[in-house]
């Protein structure tokens, strides 16, 4: 048996068209005896680092490689057929300079030679052919398409080789002589087509095997005349042969087709593109043992050696004369001055971690953030960090950071100590409307060449996989969607595999059991699990290199635009993770920043106050009430409707308690909140597990809230060091039971040591283990802590800013939208719908007194907002580029007019804009969204607009020629040539219907919101009080349609819909499956209120509806009906309630006897509902439920 080495293998890195996972590639090399392997993915390198890494650590030779796409022409040229099926390459880094220029060939193929698929061509292998063996590829190589094949079936004969050798010629002359192979694959078409019953499959199997027989010869030939070697490989896509249905599946994902097609591409008709062994492909050569012997031959040719694991800083340009550490400590302590006082104390912090920087070698990391931070402020850009980084006493000084660690006590060794072996990371947060400036300046500073985004992979986790291989395998959408959910969902952001879901799931065991089609479905599912289905940009991270990245890592461009991407992930990337060592830099775009930004540039422009939001007071009165009052909307980390209801209870009197509350709600600790509101409640309650805990827990009221809190217990009690605690965080993270044993051990054992008893030591280990795996860490706790407070504080303070900033910041979502309407009609400000004299582009602040009272009247949102007018003296006006079908050419026209002064009519609008830019459509559009309602009815314009566009025509005519328009003024004239007719105005509901079309939500009532308001009697819980507790639960939920999307099953071309439906604060997606759609079609309407009796699912992240049945919503037919099956009525008593508001209700009540018991729902200290039954019944009047209403608020009265 010859020696072999698989040198053509596609990993799932050739995305859809590859199962082979790598760490699995290559233990089953190592098994089957080969010494080397290759990697040759489809024109990129995405996993040439995990490979490698891999490879090593396993003691076999790494083969980096890329079967590249060769363009026929240029690959410059991108036109048509010709220019869109490029030749298959598959080529070979021979040494480190060879993986150099692979990586360059790849870069240049996806970023100027990109036209279908990542392209070169022959001039750039010739310039960058150094260090690289190439082979002739797969039957879509160049050398085997030249071949001058005649028409039929013989298996032998072919007309004439001589494009083929000249072929051949010019890849010698390019990687010359010994680098140059000629590519050989067989595989078995005749035995396949013993097997195949399809007689299309069997005729396109039949000339596959002529073209095979007719290659062989061919290539025979030109080898010897040539003197050019062959080289025996496989077409590898996946590991194993039995894996081979998967792959198919793969292909049909990637391809849109379905499994039982046969007019498609098609890997199960000869299921052997799996990893062979020697043995099976000496089998297969045994007529060409040379071509097997040479695989070895170009594998000991082969050494490349990546060095990895070490940092590669960039470059900070340091005033001359001055080392990084010397300016980094200059800068330190010239900034510092304004931040601190620098005490003793707080020099002592600065000199350690100075220290510390200089002995980690670390100043030119710390001067690059420091440097575009700096950058962002001065433009005024809001930034914040994430993560360990706010522990930095230095970042605070050089303001990358925005609180003083030693206020909040935050250690500096969680972010760094001088035992740590990888750099820290300095995640930062920019406003997200301003991110790319930050990112445009640093790539402006270290050169474009220099810097790139990350690559992140999209991968096929259990529900996806089930999805997606039930819609090749051509089965219904509800069938596949009822069994994707019965998969547990990700918890803490771990999946548990399919196969351990189909032994634990009771249901799921059953149908694999004992229906075959789900057992394929689940078998083919759990095949593709984990495999990569796309590449993105990962959302933060950029890497910046000291030289050109193409030498680190291949480069390809965003699918929609030009942003720069490495092909190494953040894994490959980072040293931290034994990556190449480039420097990631986190910027994430953060929507409240953006809200801060904006808020602060309302309030100058509208107040000429300039709010620095690090200075402002950190106890305002107003915002902690804000707070208590569950004013969240627009508060960062505390708005929706579960966090709201524990920062209602907790009453927030502190940033620490935001802080906690940050921490807390989340999976996990989310348990400790009632405990922690009962301790802030209660002082009395406090206590600390053990006297030593106090220094660290006194903030959070003697619980544990952060994984600081572990690791300071671990160091203060347990005796471990810095270094030890981290690894103990670590360990219980990845909740190993051979590793948490032993650090549970040990722990103990140190308690112990340090003079506490073993059981006490083990109930403290019980108490902290779980915090370890998935605490928060307390630094990024107090950075979030800080936004949320100062989102608070600018909503309490400047709430008319605030709100417009809101809007402007959501302006693309119109749910969100919707949603801040509602917020400022309960907050009492004034919103104004979009008007051709007063709107600007976006939303803009504007003073009400400026309007006559009657124009007030008739623009404001709400009749309830009159009474707070005196109150609130700016209003918030809509911007012109909300209404549909006005672009940015047709503002841009309006508002350069408007500098001329305000329009008086349709007709002047019309004789002063552009009209190519404020076209009819345009015309219509603002009329009937209400931009010139001050000039008239909305039905009267819309009479006349054909007839003002026709004569604005005549009058650019006129114009032009010299001629009088009828639209100049002269003195003697009016200016009102066309008089608007004297109609009445449109019907309210029509106005609405334009209102809705045209902005894409209701800026006056909606038609539905008394409906919508009756809703809360006849429901189980309100859409916005949805949570985990009802999932899997039958429920009766209502709410508005806010949109249907109609869907074709893929089997049966049944029709479905997908809902969404809000009760005016959440919406919810639904689910209605055929059958039930049949039956209620008619009534799923945008606006139609509805009933719906379903079953909470969890989609993902997301909750939805499976609807069972679904009717419009009547509250004057349903009442009987409740009133018949319902038994009693409970009323929910908020946290907090005075005694005095209790008597209040009690007496309301006691005005309204009837037959219906009543229950109170009381919170308890710990936040538990307690029941008070009351010894009278009453009659649950609507006049009744409005009196609670008006006491204690919407939605506590409910009938059950």
């Amino acid at each position: 048996m010859a020696n072999f080495v698989h040198l053509h293998n596609h990993t799932q890195y050739s995305l859809l068209d590859g199962l082979s996972k790598i760490p699995e590639l290559v233990k089953i090399t190592k098994a089957l005896g080969m010494n080397a392997v290759a990697i040759t993915d489809h024109g990129v390198m995405y996993g040439a680092i995990e490979f490698y890494k891999a490879c090593v650590e396993a003691g076999i030779k790494p083969i980096i490689g890329v079967e590249m796409y060769v363009a026929k022409r240029s690959h410059k040229d991108k036109e048509g057929k010709l220019d869109s099926e490029p030749f298959h390459l598959t080529v070979l880094a021979k040494n480190y300079q060879g993986y150099l220029n692979l990586m360059k060939l790849t870069t240049i193929a996806h970023c100027a030679g990109y036209y279908y698929r990542p392209r070169v061509d022959k001039a750039l292998l010739a310039k960058y052919h150094e260090g690289l063996i190439a082979l002739s590829g797969c039957p879509s190589g160049e050398f085997i398409r030249s071949f001058d094949f005649p028409q039929g079936n013989s298996p032998t004969v072919y007309k004439d080789l001589k494009k083929a050798e000249e072929v051949v010629k010019s890849y010698l002359g390019i990687f010359g002589a010994g680098n140059f192979y000629l590519e050989l694959q067989r595989h078995p078409y005749e035995q396949s087509l013993e097997l195949v019953v399809d007689e299309v499959v069997k005729k396109d199997l039949l000339e596959l095997s002529n073209i095979q027989k007719q290659t062989l010869q061919a290539v025979k030939e030109i080898s010897s005349k040539l003197n050019v070697p062959i080289v025996a490989t496989n077409d590898c896509h996946y590991t194993k042969k039995e894996d081979a249905d998967a792959q198919d599946a793969l292909l049909c994902v990637q391809t849109g087709k379905f499994l039982a097609e046969t007019k498609r591409l098609r890997m199960i008709d000869t299921p052997d593109y799996f990893l062979k062994s020697p043995e099976q492909m000496s089998e297969e050569f045994a007529d060409l043992p040379e071509a097997l012997e040479n695989t070895q031959k170009i594998a000991d040719q082969i050494n490349i050696e990546i060095p990895l694991g070490v940092a590669h800083f960039p470059v900070f340009d340091t005033p001359v004369g001055k080392s990084s550490m010397e300016y980094l400590r200059e800068l330190t302590y010239q900034k510092a001055k304004g931040k601190i006082d620098l005490t003793e104390k707080e020099k002592e912090r600065l000199e350690y971690e100075l220290g510390v920087i200089e002995q980690k070698n670390y100043a030119d990391y710390f001067l690059v953030v420091a440097d575009f931070m700096e950058w962002a402020h001065e433009r005024g850009i809001i930034t914040n960090t994430r993560g360990s980084a706010a522990a930095s006493m230095v970042l605070y000084c050089l303001g990358v950071t925005n609180l003083n660690p030693l206020h909040y006590r935050l250690p500096f060794e969680r972010f760094l100590t001088i035992y740590r072996p990888t750099l820290p990371d300095i995640d930062a947060d920019i406003a997200d409307d301003r991110r790319d400036e930050v990112i445009s300046y640093v790539i402006e500073k270290y050169g474009e060449g220099k810097v790139a985004h990350i690559v992140t992979y999209g991968t096929m986790m259990g529900r996806a996989a089930i999805r997606d291989v039930g819609r090749v395998m051509g089965l219904s959408y509800g069938e596949v969607d009822r069994i994707a959910k019965l998969v547990p969902p990700p918890y803490q952001g771990f999946h548990k595999p399919l196969a351990t879901s189909i032994k634990e799931v009771p249901e799921l065991t059953i149908l694999y059991k004992n229906n075959p089609q789900i057992k394929k479905l689940l078998d083919l599912a759990s095949k593709v699990e984990g495999t990569v289905r796309h590449a993105s940009v990962h959302a933060a991270g950029v890497v910046i290199a000291p030289e050109d990245i193409t030498n680190f890592a291949p480069l390809q461009k965003e699918s929609k635009g030009d942003k720069l991407v490495s092909q190494y992930d953040m894994f490959s990337l980072v040293d931290e993770y034994g990556g190449i060592g480039l420097v990631k830099m986190d910027l994430l775009g953060i929507r409240n920043l953006a809200i801060l930004g904006k808020a602060v540039q309302f309030v100058k422009q509208n107040r000429g106050i300039e709010v620095d939001l690090n200075k402002i007071p950190l106890d305002d009165k107003k915002a902690f009430e804000t707070l208590a009052k569950g004013e969240t909307m627009g508060v960062f980390q505390l708005e929706g409707s579960g966090m709201t209801k524990y920062v209602t209870e907790l009453k927030p009197a502190s940033i620490f308690d935001i802080q906690a509350m940050v921490a807390l709600y989340r999976p996990g600790p989310m348990s400790v909140i009632p405990e922690y509101i009962a301790r802030r409640q209660d002082p009395k309650k406090v206590k600390f597990f053990d006297p030593r805990m106090k220094e660290y827990t006194e903030a959070s009221r003697g619980l544990l809230v952060y994984q600081d809190d572990v690791l300071l217990t671990a160091i203060n009690i347990a005796g471990y060091s810095w270094e030890e605690a981290d690894k103990f965080r670590k360990a219980m993270g990845k909740k190993n039971p051979a590793e948490m044993a032993k650090q549970k051990g040990k722990f103990i054992e140190g308690c112990i040591k340090n003079g506490m008893r073993r059981q006490k030591a083990e109930e403290l280990f019980g108490m902290i283990a779980p915090f370890a795996a998935y605490g928060f860490n307390k630094a990024h706790a107090a950075s979030y802590a800080m936004i949320a407070y100062q989102t608070a504080y600018m909503k309490a303070s400047y709430p008319v800013e605030f709100m417009a900033a809101v809007m402007t910041a959501e302006s693309g979502d119109t749910d969100k939208i919707a949603a801040a309407i509602e917020e400022c009609k309960r907050l009492g400000i004034v919103v104004l719908p979009p008007d051709v004299n007063k709107s600007r582009v976006g939303f803009t602040l504007e003073e009400l007194k400026q309007l006559s009272k009657e124009e007030l009247e008739r623009q404001l949102t709400d009749v309830s907002v009159p009474k707070q007018i005196n109150k609130l003296r700016q209003g918030i006006r809509f911007g012109l580029s909300a209404v549909k079908n006005v672009g940015e050419g047709a503002i841009e026209s309006i508002l350069l007019a408007r500098k001329d002064g305000e329009f008086t009519s349709l007709v002047d609008l019309t004789s002063r804009v552009d009209n190519r830019l404020v076209n009819r459509k345009t015309l219509e559009s603002l009329i009937k969204a209400g931009a010139l309602d001050h000039l008239g009815s909305r039905a009267a314009q819309l009479l006349i607009l054909d007839q003002v566009i026709e004569e604005s025509h005549k009058a650019n005519k006129n114009r032009l020629s010299g001629q009088v328009s009828l639209f100049e003024a002269e003195e003697d004239k009016g200016s009102m040539v066309i008089k608007l007719p004297d109609v009445a105005e449109l019907p309210l509901e029509q106005l609405l219907v334009f209102e809705k079309d045209l902005l894409g939500f209701y800026l006056h009532e909606p038609p539905y919101l008394a409906s919508l308001e009756k809703l809360t009697r006849f429901v189980s819980v309100k859409l916005s009080e949805l949570g985990e507790q009802h999932f899997g639960k039958s429920l009766k939920l209502g709410g508005v349609i806010v949109s249907v999307k109609k869907v074709l099953t893929k089997k049966t071309a049944s029709e479905m819909a997908f809902l969404k439906i809000s009760d005016g604060v959440t919406a919810v997606e639904v689910v209605v499956f055929p059958k039930t759609y049949e039956e209620c079609k008619d009534i799923l309407n945008p606006d139609s209120v509805v009933l719906i009796s379903g079953r909470v699912e969890k989609r993902e992240e997301d909750l939805s509806l499976i609807v069972e049945k679904i009717g419009l919503f009547d509250p004057e037919s349903m009442i009987e009906e409740i009133f018949e099956s319902s038994q009693m009525v409970e009323i929910s008593i908020p946290a907090g309630t005075d005694v005095t508001v209790l008597q209040n209700i009690n007496k309301t009540l006691r005005g309204f006897p009837g037959k219906f018991p009543v229950d109170l729902l009381l919170p308890n200290g710990s936040g538990e509902l307690r029941r008070l039954k009351l010894p009278f019944t009453i009659d649950p009047q609507t006049a009744l439920e409005e009196r609670i209403k008006e006491i204690i608020g919407d939605g506590a009265f409910k009938i059950v």
